[in-house]
């Protein structure tokens, strides 16, 4: 039986996603195969001798150890889309506070005084509105930085609503320029995004490529008056730079899901608590997802949806499985299909593929996989880990 232990507030339908027959589940279980978790912190010392496979119910892994992880052949998923709907929501309400002074018609309304009479009431609403009138959005240019599965929709919807859609990815894959609306007019590089757009909308992840993107340089391509969205992640901006911008007029609002020190109380700064990904609908797809992907690995070694390792997902007909991680060089696989071949097991179905420094086999076999057979595939150079999945896949 494989041990699952879970970080956060896990929404059921996730957790009833695991067979209990096959697993156990729970907070406080030691030594496990698998993690699942949403924003808690992990640590390199989370990766006890057991632990196969952590996944995240969310998009990002910045909390996360991922390269300690990958060093030591533990598979890191994430659940890329499974809010995107959720955030492409949020971002409308952004465009839409940016523009028309929601909050602070809400704030003054809110501020009237209960006992007033219709007709006082009436001259006070009437009396204050202009102070809130704002511009619409149709006919306005968006652009999208960054063009995966929140920012496709968010661009699809930007076109529903009349505006002028720009886009820019250097690392756009072929599967996310397939979703884009052909409308959108992709943009060579960023500065030029900036230069043309009224909004701007960030949707990259937090790399180190991608830390500081929008800095003080960027800031000064914008035009005056333009307003930037962030409910992406915090890293990708300078919040010194924002401060600075908003305070000269060159950024008129600056929306956003992360709240920063030098932002608050700062007129045109308008900052939400890390909403994005906050609604029923959301932290359900993304439990249920991740869940899904890591019973699949567990039992079959198969992954979806990995920041660390390639995709490989390969039926499992018949015989033993085995999973080889090894180092991505030349003469690692070699010498590990040889162990096999000296302990008379056939290669019935194979599937290998590489990412970056490793490289992931699914091997079945026909014949009985021992100890002795697992240990002399931990003692190839350059093998980092062995999984087996037979009957005891402890």
């Amino acid at each position: 039986m494989f041990k699952v232990r879970t970080h956060n507030q896990i929404a059921l339908q996730g957790l009833e996603r695991f067979p209990r027959d096959r697993f156990e589940v729970g907070t406080e279980l030691a030594d496990p195969e698998g993690i699942l978790l949403r924003s808690h912190v992990l640590t390199p010392e989370a990766a006890t001798p057991r632990l196969r496979a952590v996944a995240r119910a969310g998009a990002g892994v910045n909390n996360l150890p991922v390269e300690a992880f990958t060093e030591q052949g533990i598979v890191v998923f994430n659940t890329p889309g499974a809010n995107a709907n959720s955030v492409k929501e949020i971002v409308v309400a952004g465009l839409l506070l940016a523009c028309r002074d929601l909050s602070g018609a809400l704030a003054f309304t809110q501020g009237l005084a209960p006992d007033l009479d219709e007709p006082a009431l009436h001259d006070a609403v009437e009396g204050e509105k202009k102070r809130f009138a704002g511009r619409e959005l149709a006919g306005k240019t968006l652009g999208v930085v960054g063009l995966g599965a929140i920012g496709a929709r968010v661009a699809d919807i930007a076109l529903q609503l009349g505006m002028s859609v720009l886009g820019y990815d250097p690392a756009i894959s072929v599967d996310a320029a397939w979703r884009l609306p052909r409308e959108v007019r992709r943009q060579e590089n960023l500065a030029a995004l900036l230069a043309r757009s009224d909004f701007v909308t960030l949707h990259v992840p937090a790399l180190p490529e991608t830390q500081g993107l929008i800095n003080r340089e960027a800031l000064a391509q914008l035009r005056p008056g333009a307003v930037l969205l962030n409910f992406a992640r915090g890293p990708i901006v300078d919040p010194v730079a924002i401060a600075e911008a908003l305070k000269a007029g060159r950024l008129a609002r600056y929306v956003a899901d992360f709240p920063e020190t030098a932002l608050l109380g700062l007129p045109g700064a308008l900052l939400l608590p890390h909403l994005g990904a906050s609604t029923e609908e959301a932290e359900t797809n993304c439990a249920v997802m991740a869940a899904n992907q890591l019973i699949d690995f567990l039992e079959h070694g198969n992954i979806r949806n990995s920041v660390n390792f390639p995709p490989v997902v390969l039926e499992h007909a018949a015989g033993t499985r085995l999973a080889v991680i090894n180092e991505n060089r030349p003469n690692r696989l070699g010498p590990a299909l040889s162990v096999l071949a000296e302990h008379n097991l056939n290669v019935i179905d194979m599937l290998n593929k590489s990412r970056d420094a490793v490289a992931y086999n699914l091997i079945d076999v026909e014949g009985t996989v021992t100890e002795a057979v697992l240990e002399a595939l931990r003692q190839v150079d350059g093998v980092l880990k062995v999984y087996h999945f037979g009957e005891d896949q402890r």
